[in-house]
Formats: C-alpha cells, structure tokens, sequence
C-alpha cells in the first residue's frame, strides 16, 4: 500500500518474485530509497515505521528519475508509470500521492483503514513543510508549482481533488504557523500570478483559467483574506500603484492600446482600411464575446470578497475607496493635457473601463423597475468628511472626499446632514460605480469624440492630397490607419453590449432616484410626479454630487453619437429620463450649475426620435422613442424647462459664456423644431407666446419674451459673422488661384493655410448655426405673430432681415460666392426662402409693414425688387412669389406716405429725441438712477438682455421706470402745431 501511494521502495530487487505481476496492486514503477536502505541496515521493506521518513528522503532527490526501478515481472515500458514515479515537482508529486491515498482510503480492508489515513495525511503534512520551508527543497519553484498544480486542476476534471488537497494544507498551515505565517506562505503564490498576468491578453483562453483560479482564492475564506492584503498598494495615495497590483493588472486588460498612441504590435484591427465591413464586425463580436466574460469573472471575484465576511468586505471596499480617492485627479483637465504625469500618476483608461463595467454588475440587483431597494440610497454619505478607521469600517463609508465635491444645490445657511447610524450597501455600490465612471467612462467618451472629429479632418485630407498627387498622401493614409485603429479599439470597448444595457439600467434608475429627492420622497416606494413641484426644505439634493447628473448626461449623449439603436431598446424607460429633464432643465432651485442644465438640453436631444436616420421606411427604428415623446404627460412643462434652459445659458456668470452658450443651444433647435410638430407641445410653446403677449411690460419679462430676443441676437451675431468669414475665405482663395501664395516664404504660406481652414471652420460652425437659428425663427413666427408685430421687437427683427437679404440677394451678394458653399454650410437659397417666409408670416399686419421701411440702414425697394428676383431663381412656389411681392408693394406704398410724414418730424428739439435711438419719443419716460428720459419701448427691449439703466449701470427694472407727463405733453403739443403748419402750407401751395 504505502508502495502504491508513494511510488516508492526499499527493495531494489523485487521482480524475482514471479507473484509480482502487473495488475495485481503493485506499482509498475518505484523511486529506489537506497541511501535509506543503508541507514536502516538493510532493511528492504517499507513500514509506518520509516514511511515519514521515506517520504522527505524523496521529496529531497534532485532527479528521482535516476533512481526508478521496475516493480513487476513486465519490463515493458510504460511512460505514465514512469512519468508518475518519476515526477520531480515535489507539489505536484505530493497531490498524486494525495489522490493515490484517496482511492486506497475507499478500497483497503478495515484493519488498514488507519494506515491508508495516516498515508494521506502524510502527504498533506509533507505539503505544509513544502510551503513552510521551499528553500530546502533545492531547484524547486514551489509557488510557481502550487498555481501550476490549481491550473491544472481547473483544465481537468479533478479541480474538487486539487481543492480537497488545497483545504487540507491549509488547514495544517493555520495550526502551526511558527515559521512563516500563512500569508507570507501564500504572497508568493500571487507573486507567480502576478508576473504571469501581465502578459496574458483579453482574447487569449489562459487568462479566464487564471480568473477561475482567481474566483476559487478569494471563495477560500483563508486565501481570500491574504488576496486582499496582497493587492494593497505600497503607496495607497499613487492611483497608477492601484494598477500595479494582482488586480490593478487584471483591470489593466482590455482591447484599448496598451501604450497610448502606439499601434505598433497591436493585437486588434491592424490595417482598418484594408479589412472590409464584415471582418471589423466580426472582429469586434468576438472582442465583446470575450469581454462579457472577463467582465463577468471580475464581477464575482469582487461579490466572493464581499460576500464571503465582514474582514473581506471591509478590506475590497477600502480598496475600491482609497483608489478613487487616489485617481480622483483624472477628471480634472489638466490631467488630460499632461499625458506624461498623467500615465505616472493615475491608473490607466482601461483600469477604470472594466473596473466601471464589473461595478455595474454589482449595482443590477437595485436596477430593477420599481425595484424597492433602490430608494433606500441615502446621499448624506456624500456629505461625510473624513473620519477613523474603525468608523468607516462600523458605519460602511469607504469613499473619501466626496464632501469637495460640488453637488447639484448648496445647503441652505441653515442645514444640517441627518447622518445614519451606518449606511447600507446600495449607497456604497451606487457612489462607487457613479464615481468610476466620472472618472472612467468620461474621458474614454471624449476622447472617441475627439479621435472621430480627427479621423474626419485626416480623412478629407488624405482625399485631397490623392487627388492631387500630393507626395503626403502615403503619409496622411498611415496616419489614417493608426488613428482608425485608435478608434475601432475604443468602440469596441466602449460598446459592449451587456455593459452598455447594465449602464442603461443604471442611469434610468439614477434619473428616477433624483427626481424622487427632488419631490422630496423618504419612503421607498417611489411617489408620482406632478407639477407644481412644492417646494421641499433642505431638500437632500444639497448632497447629490453634480456627477450623477454628468453620468447620465454623457451616457445618454455617448449612446446618441455612437449607439443609437441601444436607445431605443429602453422603450418605457425613457419616461424616467424624460421626467429627470423636465424637473431640472428648467429649475435652478433644483440644479444650479446652468452648463449641467444646459447639457439635459443635449440629452434630450439624445433621446428625442430621429426620423431622418430610419434606414428601412417600412420599420421604423425610432418607434418607442417617438411613442414615449408624443405622448409624453408633462410635455407642456418639459417645453417650458426647454426655453427656460435657453434663457438661463445667456447669464452664467461664466468668463467664457459667450462662446459657449452657442453650443449649449446647437441642440436646442432640433428639439423645438421637433417639438413644434407635435400638437401638445406646440400649444404649450404659444401659451407661453400668448402670457408674454399680456404680460409685455411686466417687471420681469414673461420667460417667451426674453427667449425671442435672445434669439434675435443670436441670429444678428451668427449671421453677421458669417458673412465676415466668408467674405475673407473668398479673399484667400481669390490670392491662391492667383497664384499670390507662391512667391511667399514656407512661414508665409502655412500661415495663409492655417488662416484659410481656421475662418474655414469658424465660418461652418456660424452657417450651421445661423442657418438653425433664422430656420426657427421662420417656423415660430407661423403661429405666433403677436409678440413679432410690438413695435420694439419689429424693428429689431426687421432690421436684422433686410440687413442678411442686402448680403444674400444684393450688391454685396458678390463676396460671398466662395468655391464650395456645402463645405462652409452656407445655404444662402434655404436662408433666403426662410427670411421671407418670416416676412410673409408677418405681413399681413400693417404695423409691421409700417416698420419695414423705418429701417434706414438696409431698407430700400430696390432691395425688395431684388428678392423677387431670386425667388424666382432658386423655383420657390409661384403663390409665395406673388405673396411676396404685393407686400413689397404694399410696404413701398406705406414707405411714401411715411416719407410725407417725415416732414412733420424735422427739426424737432433735442429734447424730445430718445437718447439711444434719436427718433421723436412718443412714449417718454424717466430712468430712475440716472434722471434720463427715453422712449419706453426702447428701455423695454434694452432690459430683455440686461437688467440695468444703460446710462450708469446701475440695476433697472420696468416697475422702477415713471412716465415723463411734462414732456409727453410737450411733444404732443408741439406734433399738433407742426401738423397744423404743414396742413397751411399745403394749402397755400395749392
């Protein structure tokens, strides 16, 4: 027995006995103990006696292949004995001679039960020894033998064999740890896995049998202990030393480059543009595939820990917390314009991506609709300021700094956090996953965007310079290459499909939660939203980072750009995003920051139904989204947040709100545009027309009011700009022809070309917008005229109109027909048909028409005339013709009467001239602060966009604002004798 568990023997001689045959029980081949013989005189036969000694003696023999001798009468050859007997790994020898054990436990008679026990226990005992004391067993890598042997296990179908050996060592270590403890016998284990991680790929089958083994370490509730120990890093305030570790390098796995910006070596879309359609797809499938299961596998390696004790769970989480902590700086900007401290000082991209996926994992279970768990987030953990060990370890707090950042609403002067006792482990699984992404999944999203923005340019320069023959075309198509390498490999690890349906669930549920803390809901089933929202005091979102709002936004807006058809798999779901934008677009008690608000805009605009990409008419792609936003019950209330958000960008407080409020807006029109085509909410936008309408001179403007003059002003500045770019990209082009850059230096002629794509480019974004902002302009005015025709928005609106048509269809026409009008987006034909179309709407009311030709910059009847003429040329509808040109008739003869009028006014005192316009008040009225009077009507339109007197800055609203009686009387006084004067002269003439 012993011989057939050990392999081993005292008897070199034993094939004289013909008995001893194969089959019969004894082994085929033996390690020959001879030195052991000798030491106990001679004896040839093996006993519990010196068994414990037999053993060591064989685990210490260098190369027992040396010693084998045959054991049977058959001296055929036989590779398995051979290579059993023969085993060198003293692990690996120790676990056979386990299994061998096993199977003699299970068939000896009962008098050797005992024997074959203390056989087995033999071997666990030597295996502790092994473990304990590897530097006397010479030439052996013991640890790297310990995962070799689980390796091993985990490809076969004897893994609950390895693991019964495993538990039994174990077991043996913990009782007697006087030489080494069990963690120091257990780190270099991990240190083997470690340095074999590094170089295994995502696509490669080893590394999931390295997660499986992984998956069994932190299941063992003794290894898993040292498994969390081990991965501390050596400076927990480093975030790249979080990657450094047997989990950091895990996470470190993925698709993206391994080395930012070297393709070289690349295991993933190497040369995109000779690959076709088909193979990057498939290509991409299989990278998913893949990707689900490592996602998955890490996704139980951390519940294992979390799951398996109160030590284990302390110890992830502290992990998990201290590494955001110490990576918090990768949301900052300057991080991502220093890449070189930024590779040395934070864990990479791919750390966080599949870090972020394995967390939301984590977060399904309260992800669930309706699901009843997900109200008991309590937000006051994110108030918390920094507190002891054994506090956080009490209370469940393991994030650190979350009280710096900014959060969707100050406190109030007066409140307080109401701090629970502990928190439970939905708060913590939504702050940490919340918080990964912020720091994740964000900077992935932005750069996806700028390396396709870049792919564009690099694209259309590439063309170029093939069809000229440029000798940089070579050039430009490696660049090419490399970045649509870039590029696919981030798609590919941003679009994982479960990873993706997980942060869906994630964010609508995030949406549902804040609305509830808006409404001020405790309870934990959800309360329905109705408007108007009562107000709540010290609501709980004063401790609501901004970050769950920027989540969702990027989410949203990441899955609009690059994976529209997830958006409409969320059906129902949408309700929830719909209802999150409406409660705090428009509500600055509910979210203060006006950029994040002003991003639900894009969201929103994500979300909203895009008809024009359906690719089969016969089933539409957009089927849910447009059922959801149709039918939509608070539209009336989310057009409304909609216009408000509009107003609100224009007053940031921010240096650069200028420029930015434009691409706040971009997103803004297709939403109206939208909007305006669907009953509800077109009724619910003239409403709002109609309360501005009865309401124009209320202290503070009505909300529609200050909407259109804002976006007068945009339509003045974007057009007004684009004509000035134009016109010098015409100028630049004209010297190019003319072959005037040739003479000039290399420093000359690039300058020109950087100047030539920089007002390129400039001019494209003020066309685009320009060409949104008339576009609207032109729809609203359809049906809502009323607020058009008062006299201080007509003026503005019609001198804006006849200024764009003099540039579009008159003498200055010429500057700006530059090469290729699509490249610029300049669409003079759609602007001029919307100009008249605005007319048109409008021309039916006589004071408008009146106004026309008070507009004594742009306004002439030639220009009208002029119009016509393009009209006809660009085949608009012969009824808008007609239409077009009775007004200008209609206008002109208006204009002659005005002119006659004129007279009445000449050489009218300076006084009762209006300081800002210099046209006779009709209406005078004093300012209060600085004692001037102007016409009403014009301080009316000045307050719209700035609530001050424009004569000393001080603050102004219109009820401040009191009649000048004393000179409306004599202004009055003085048209009545002018009249009468030209009535006499008249008729002396006559």
């Amino acid at each position: 027995m012993i011989q057939r568990i050990f392999l081993i023997t005292l008897d070199n001689n034993p094939t004289g006995d013909p008995s001893l045959k194969s089959g019969n029980g004894i082994p085929q081949r033996c390690v020959y103990l001879e030195e052991l013989g000798s030491e106990l005189d001679g004896q040839d036969w093996l006993d519990m006696d010196n068994v414990e000694q037999a053993v060591f003696t064989r685990l210490l023999l260098p190369e027992p292949g040396n010693y084998m001798i045959c054991m049977t009468s058959s001296g055929a050859p036989n590779l398995s004995a051979e290579r059993d007997a023969g085993e060198k790994h003293v692990v690996p020898f120790l676990f056979s001679c386990f299994q061998r054990a096993m199977k003699e436990v299970t068939k000896v008679p009962e008098n050797l039960l005992p024997y074959a026990l203390r056989c087995k226990t033999l071997t666990v005992s030597n295996a502790r020894t092994v473990l304990l004391t590897p530097e006397i067993y010479q030439g052996q890598d013991v640890p790297a033998q310990v995962v070799d042997l689980m390796l091993e296990g985990l490809r076969g179908a004897n893994f609950d064999e390895v693991v019964e050996f495993l538990e039994e060592v174990i077991e043996a270590l913990l009782a007697d740890e006087e030489v080494h403890s069990f963690s120091e016998v257990f780190h270099p284990v991990f240190d083997v896995i470690l340095e074999r991680v590094k170089d295994l790929d995502l696509c490669q089958m080893l590394l999931y049998t390295y997660l499986d083994l992984l998956l069994y370490c932190t299941h063992q509730k003794d290894i898993a202990k040292v498994f969390v120990a081990y991965i501390q890093p050596q400076d927990p305030s480093n975030g790249h030393q979080y990657q450094k570790t047997l989990l950091g390098e895990i996470l470190s796995i993925s698709c993206l480059l391994r080395t930012p910006g070297v393709v070289e070596n690349h295991g993933y879309f190497l040369n995109p543009s000779r690959s076709s359609q088909q193979e990057i797809k498939v290509q991409e499938s299989n990278i998913h595939q893949f990707m689900a299961q490592f996602h998955e596998k890490i996704y139980q390696l951390l519940k294992n820990l979390l799951q398996l004790s109160p030590d284990t769970k302390h110890l992830i989480l502290s992990w998990l917390g201290n590494c955001l902590h110490a990576n918090a700086g990768r949301a900052k900007i300057w991080a991502n314009q220093v890449p070189e401290i930024f590779l040395q000082t934070y864990a990479s991209d791919s750390f966080f991506l599949n870090l972020g996926a394995a967390l939301l994992r984590l977060c399904q279970p309260f992800c669930k609709p309706k699901s009843a768990r997900l109200l008991t987030f309590n937000p006051t953990y994110c108030a918390l300021r920094e507190i002891n060990e054994e506090e956080r370890r009490s209370r469940n707090i393991h994030m650190k700094g979350l009280d710096k950042e900014t959060c969707l609403i100050p406190p109030a002067d007066d409140q307080q956090p109401d701090f629970p006792q502990n928190f439970n482990l939905v708060t913590e699984n939504l702050v940490l996953t919340q918080y990964t992404l912020h720091l994740g999944f964000h900077r992935l999203h932005e750069q996806m965007v700028k390396v396709n923005q870049s792919l564009h340019r690099l694209q259309g320069a590439w063309r170029d310079a093939q069809q000229s023959g440029s000798p940089t075309a070579e050039n430009l198509r490696e660049q090419f290459e490399r970045l649509m390498t870039i590029y696919l490999c981030l798609k590919a690890a941003l679009s994982e499909p479960q990873t993706l349906q997980n942060c869906l669930l994630l964010q609508v549920s995030t949406a549902l939660l804040l609305v509830q803390i808006a409404l001020g809901n405790r309870g934990t089933e959800p309360v329905s939203l109705t408007f108007p929202i009562p107000d709540v005091q010290h609501s709980a979102l004063a401790y609501v980072p901004e970050f769950f709002a920027d989540n969702l936004g990027d989410f949203f807006i990441f899955l609009r750009r690059f994976a529209d058809d997830v958006l409409e798999t969320a059906a129902e779901s949408l309700e929830q995003i719909l209802d999150f934008i409406t409660v705090f677009t428009g509500s600055v008690e509910r979210m203060k920051n006006p950029h994040l608000r002003a991003k639900l805009a894009e969201v929103l605009e994500a979300v909203m139904p895009h008809l024009e990409q359906t690719q089969n008419p016969l089933i539409s792609s957009v089927y849910h989204r447009q059922r959801i936003f149709c039918s939509y019950r608070h539209a009336p209330r989310l057009a409304e947040a909609l216009i408000k958000v509009f107003v609100d960008i224009e007053f940031t407080g921010d240096p650069h709100q200028f420029e930015q409020k434009f691409n706040y807006r971009r997103p803004m029109y297709p939403i109206l545009r939208y909007m305006w085509g669907q009953d509800t909410y077109r009724e619910a936008i003239k409403k709002l027309a109609d309360y501005a309408a009865e309401n124009l001179e209320a202290v503070n403007p009505p909300l529609f009011l200050r909407f259109l003059n804002l976006l007068m002003n945009d339509a003045v500045f974007l057009l007004d700009e684009a004509i000035q770019y134009l016109s010098k990209i015409k100028v630049l082009q004209i010297e190019k022809d003319q072959g005037e850059w040739d003479g000039l230096s290399a420093d000359n002629r690039r300058e020109k070309e950087s100047n030539l794509l920089m007002f390129g480019q400039l001019a494209r974004f003020h066309n685009i917008m320009s060409n949104e902002t008339i576009g609207t302009l032109a729809f609203l005015t359809s049906d809502i005229g009323s607020l058009f025709i008062q006299p201080f928005l007509a003026e503005r609106i019609i001198s804006m109109l006849n200024y764009f048509l003099q540039h579009l269809v008159g003498t200055k026409m010429g500057a700006l027909k530059v090469k290729d009008f699509s490249e610029f987006d300049f669409k003079p034909q759609q602007l001029v048909s919307d100009i008249c179309t605005i007319y048109l709407n409008l021309g039916d009311e006589e004071n408008f028409c009146a106004s026309v030709p008070k507009d004594g910059r742009s306004y002439s009847p030639i220009l009208f005339a002029q119009t016509v003429r393009v009209l006809k040329k660009i085949n608009k509808p012969g009824n808008m013709i007609v239409a077009f040109t009775n007004m200008a008739e209609k206008i002109k003869s208006l204009a002659d009467q005005q002119q006659r009028e004129e007279e009445t006014y000449a050489d009218a005192p300076d006084e009762f001239l209006d300081p800002i316009m210099s046209t006779v008040m009709s209406d005078p009225v004093i300012l209060p602060s600085s004692r001037v009077t102007v016409e009403r009507s014009t301080i009316a339109r000045h307050l719209l966009s700035d609530q001050t007197d424009p004569f000393n800055r001080s603050p102004l609203t219109m009820d401040q604002i009191k009649p000048n009686r004393e000179l409306k009387e004599k202004i009055l006084t003085w048209l009545s004798e002018r009249k009468q004067q030209n009535e006499d002269n008249r008729n002396k003439a006559l």
